[in-house]
């Protein structure tokens, strides 16, 4: 611990790159909820006047918080090239909110408004399940392998943001070149750019203004996106505690997609939190966990009904050079943005393929740290924990006809994607400890697998006994393979000391 006077500084030019990823990231996710529930039919009081203004509320205080984290570990080790972690809405447990959660609950009650009651309690239960998990989160890292928790997160990152992110950005090819282009010139290389503009913000103006001058984004979605502003305020909610009484009553199935999506949660955390250890900024995961549940909670009590987290993007702000100020903007406008209802407008005026290059970056600069902080002989096990994220992809695409859609390619590819981040990390586990030549501990792991698949959580739809039994019956073969290496090893261990023994009397 160092006790030398440092100077933190509360925001610098790095910040503002940093600020732009976060928060489009956030942007886009609040846009997709707004379009989400409004095509399923609630109305724009709720949507606006409660739900976006309650998620605000838990992405300010996370965001907040984070930048008091980063400070305290800034002076604690006293350095100034601390990031604060990025946070807020966890893009795959939305989408099973949204339509695993949400919409059940609209089609079973038929009332818009109890609907987002049930929601609201839902996402409430979630975030104090995440809190209780929390103080089991530095043990969980500590007997994860690196490789295992990295490559599942390399996973994600090369699908849902580079890949996909890439996907959007072809979709306007010279708008989105350009911009790609001075993201890689600004940012990967590291080129000052005219006016010393921070890439992120020369690239949004100049692809936007392209973008309109070339026709290719209409004027008339900013004459829609200006129809929603207006104020609404962020106050505190009841609703919640409203929808209980349902949530444990004809709503109690939802519990079985409620409890898987609140672990993988708390895994996601921990994995990023990983992430940002292996750049150098280590922070407790009981902490983050802990603050990521209380942050869930408290967007529920002010009307928000979607989990939140520690986002992988937090790898790319590090290597921006960002400190804590682009944490701090990003609750700072939030704040501004729900209450003024300037989100829509923003989202209409800025098109998608113009802020995908910065995600594009964000992707690959995770996809980079899990390997150059892994030994190359753990390479085979970052990209095995990737290939479930492949699969989850394909299947999250085609959605409920993913079945048959992917039948002729593979009848494997959803099973596979089922529980994307426990498969890979199970899998990369196993291959981390064959490579360390530790069978015992690939023996457990694959009667974890074993385990998880049998209750659901792999392999599976959904949670239920007996789920997946061909996949939980082929771990426990796996695992008997293993303990005959274990059983050798240990063997040759012991004979090896009698041995010496001997040779010593």
């Amino acid at each position: 611990m160092s006790t030398k006077p440092i100077h933190y500084p509360w925001y610098k030019k790095e910040d503002t790159d940093a600020f732009f990823a976060l928060f489009q990231n956030n942007l886009a996710n609040f846009v997709i909820i707004a379009a989400a529930l409004l095509g399923m039919g609630f109305p724009a009081s709720i949507v606006f006047g409660k739900v976006i203004p309650g998620a605000a509320a838990a992405v300010i205080v996370g965001n907040l918080y984070y930048a008091y984290s980063a400070a305290r570990l800034a002076k604690k080790e006293g350095r100034t090239n601390v990031t604060a972690l990025s946070y807020g809405i966890s893009t795959p447990v939305m989408f099973i909110f949204l339509f695993g959660v949400t919409l059940p609950a609209l089609t079973l009650t038929g009332d818009p408004e109890l609907a987002w009651k049930i929601a609201l309690a839902a996402c409430f239960l979630s975030g104090l399940i995440e809190a209780l998990v929390s103080v089991t989160g530095n043990w969980i890292r500590d007997h994860l392998p690196k490789a295992a928790m990295l490559g599942a997160l390399a996973g994600v990152a090369i699908t849902f943001i580079a890949a996909e992110m890439l996907f959007k950005t072809l979709e306007m090819p010279v708008v989105g070149f350009v911009v790609l282009a001075i993201i890689l010139v600004g940012i990967v290389g590291k080129i000052t750019l005219p006016f010393r503009i921070p890439a992120s913000l020369f690239a949004i103006i100049i692809g936007t203004v392209l973008a309109f001058s070339l026709g290719q984004a209409s004027t008339d979605k900013i004459t829609e996106g200006l129809g929603n502003i207006g104020f609404y305020p962020i106050v505190p909610s009841l609703a919640a505690f409203e929808g209980f009484g349902y949530l444990f009553g004809t709503m109690i199935a939802l519990l079985a997609v409620i409890l898987p999506i609140t672990i993988y949660n708390a895994i996601e955390t921990m994995n990023n939190v990983e992430a940002m250890a292996a750049t150098g900024d280590k922070y407790d995961v009981r902490e983050c966990q802990a603050v990521d549940g209380a942050g869930t909670m408290i967007g529920a009590l002010f009307g928000g009904m979607f989990p939140t987290t520690v986002y992988i993007a937090t790898v790319g702000s590090k290597w921006m050079g960002a400190g804590r100020g682009y944490s701090i903007l990003n609750a700072i406008v939030f704040a501004l943005a729900a209450m003024f209802g300037l989100i829509a407008a923003m989202a209409a005026i800025i098109p998608v393929a113009v802020i995908a290059p910065i995600l594009i970056f964000v992707g690959i600069s995770m996809v980079s740290t899990a390997f150059q902080t892994n030994a190359p002989k753990y390479f085979p096990a970052i990209a095995i924990a990737m290939l479930p994220y492949f699969a989850n992809y394909i299947m999250t695409r085609f959605n409920n006809a993913a079945g048959e859609a992917v039948a002729e390619v593979s009848g494997g590819i959803v099973p596979l994607g089922q529980g994307a981040m426990f498969t890979a990390i199970i899998l990369g586990a196993i291959t981390v400890f064959i490579i360390d030549h530790e069978f015992k501990k690939a023996m457990i792991f694959s009667v974890i697998g074993a385990g998880l698949s049998y209750i659901g959580l792999m392999h599976a739809p959904s949670m239920a006994f007996g789920a997946a039994n061909d996949f939980a019956i082929g771990y426990l073969i796996m695992a008997g393979f293993f303990a005959i290496y274990a059983f050798r090893k240990t063997n040759t261990a012991v004979n090896s000391e009698l041995s010496e023994k001997q040779n010593v009397a």
